[in-house]
């Protein structure tokens, strides 16, 4: 089964940290990504840059609008992405919960729904 997990680094925990202290999680989960590639866990998985680099688009009755900046004003931002293959949930949360970012902030381990297209219909 698939999983997916965001990537949340700590909000204000993460901004605290000495530079050195992030460069070192920041490195411990680029290792623990190539881990999970090498192991057959990865699928898919990046860093997203800053919340701020965000655009947010919204079509209201055919209408588009574009705003700078992320949709929602939160103290945790979106700071990359994972997309497993696991054997069930324990699984996944097993995987998720040796990442380096989890000890700042969280982890929120989400199946993949899955939809099959019967083309004969």
């Amino acid at each position: 089964m698939k999983y997916v997990w965001p990537g949340l680094p700590g909000g204000d925990a993460a901004g605290a940290l000495p530079a050195s202290e992030y460069s070192a999680i920041v490195s411990e989960a680029l290792d623990y990504r190539e881990e999970l590639r090498q192991s057959g866990y990865s699928i898919a998985s990046s860093l997203l840059q800053s919340a701020q680099a965000a655009t947010t688009i919204r079509v209201r009755n055919g209408k588009l609008s574009i705003a700078d900046g992320p949709f929602a004003k939160t103290k945790e931002q979106l700071g990359g992405f994972y997309l497993i293959e696991a054997s069930d949930l324990n699984d996944a949360i097993r995987v998720a919960s040796k990442m380096p970012p989890a000890r700042l902030g969280c982890i929120e381990v989400r199946p993949i729904a899955e939809f099959s297209f019967d083309s004969a219909s």
